[in-house]
């Protein structure tokens, strides 16, 4: 019903303003000339938001989502209801900006976890865990993101005991990530590749190349009729966004992720609440099973700071 009432405009709009104080770079004023001299840019420490705007569809992004997925493993045909969640965000810690061109370097810390709900205790699966340095870079429309990061994955003691031939997979990696973005102008569209290059890895047989490319568009924001009386200024905007990857280490098939759906922002904040739709197709994201072809559907809520 909720979305249902959100999908038609209110029939008054109130004009979208943004506060200049709080910009949220990731998503207001991209393409815009910048209202600061050249020479007024300064240094801040623990700047708000990013200069580059996280990837939407990557399964991998930290964030905060929890969402309910009907999957399929697609060698067996076994089908199996999961509880995915995540925690997690990029938190800047020093940059340099003129309006939102710049740069900012920070940490990344995120939990990406999964569990069975068809099992009698809802058993942990699987969990990722990465933490890494992304630095990133913003002129105009162009932004890139070169991120740093190690990730580990371990399954959960009670799905290990439910199955006991499940055979368990030391798997980390220390990986550098390189991904460069083209947004249309005012935000509304963008394009983005990049690689990822394992820098060392366990197994050590693990090849080292990966690639990634994806975009995503998001449509007009409306008054969102749902609450304007007790929150004045909610805006509501249509979103989709479509990530692709390929690795070396599983023959360059092609891993595909689509979302879409509506996402709920105040005027003047960097909080953003969005419900999506999930469509998976390819080798599994989750680390343990890194080598499974899985296919999901998917809903989740998405909350993003």
């Amino acid at each position: 019903m909720l979305c249902a009432l959100n999908v038609m405009p209110a029939a008054a709009e109130e004009p979208t303003t943004t506060d200049s104080s709080h910009l949220d770079c990731r998503y207001e004023g991209i393409g815009k000339e910048q209202s600061d001299s050249p020479g007024s840019s300064r240094v801040d420490i623990f700047p708000e938001a990013d200069v580059f705007r996280p990837l939407m569809a990557d399964p991998k992004q930290p964030q905060f989502f929890a969402a309910y997925q009907t999957m399929k493993v697609r060698d067996t045909n076994q089908s199996v209801s999961l509880g995915s969640v995540g925690f997690g965000e990029n938190f800047g810690l020093v940059g340099r900006r003129n309006g939102c061109d710049g740069w900012q370097v920070g940490v990344l810390a995120g939990v990406f976890a999964q569990f069975d709900l068809g099992s009698s205790s809802i058993d942990l699966i699987n969990a990722d865990y990465v933490v890494g340095i992304p630095v990133s870079w913003r002129s105009g429309l162009f932004s890139t993101r070169l991120r740093l990061y190690h990730q580990s994955s371990h399954l959960g003691d009670e799905f290990l005991f439910s199955n006991p031939g499940v055979k368990r997979v030391d798997l980390s990696f220390e990986a550098v990530e390189a991904i460069l973005s083209l947004d249309a102008p005012g935000g509304w569209g963008r394009v983005y590749a990049g690689g990822t290059y394992l820098v060392h890895r366990e197994p050590a047989a693990l090849e080292r190349n990966g690639l990634q490319w994806g975009v995503e568009l998001r449509g007009p924001d409306f008054v969102s009729p749902v609450l304007v009386a007790q929150l004045p200024g909610l805006r509501l905007i249509p979103v989709f966004g479509a990530d692709f990857k390929s690795f070396e280490a599983l023959s360059w098939n092609v891993n595909g992720n689509v979302v879409g759906g509506l996402e709920w922002a105040k005027v003047g904040s960097s909080r953003r609440f969005r419900l999506l739709l999930n469509y998976y197709h390819g080798f599994a994201p989750y680390g343990q099973f890194f080598a499974q072809k899985v296919e999901w559907f998917g809903v989740g809520l998405y909350l993003s700071f």
